[in-house]
């Protein structure tokens, strides 16, 4: 199992690797809502914080995933620069994106 933001930081640095090889392409890629589609565990410790954890199933070569201890959640994300909220584009010109 994977730590639920463990695999949006890993969709981030993917999207941010896009755009640094996209460098002095002509074609270019605005990017619209993101889904993604997980099956999850939750995880509470028993510990005084109680903290709650969403781990990512990491499904196996066999393709399959116990249902019983696992949800599927879909999560729709819009990526925006931070600096201006500006939508993103894979354009190859980290300057481009900073409207």
């Amino acid at each position: 199992m994977i730590e639920l933001a463990r695999v949006v930081q890993d969709l981030r640095s993917e999207l941010e690797a896009a755009i640094v090889q996209g460098d002095g392409a002509a074609l270019r890629f605005e990017i619209g809502p993101v889904e993604l589609e997980v099956v999850v565990g939750v995880e509470q410790s028993a510990n005084s914080g109680g903290r709650v954890r969403f781990l990512v199933a990491e499904i196996g070569s066999d393709g399959k995933v116990q249902s019983t201890s696992t949800q599927r959640i879909k999560l729709v994300l819009q990526p925006k620069l931070a600096a201006t909220g500006a939508p993103l584009e894979i354009a190859g010109d980290a300057r481009h994106n900073e409207r």
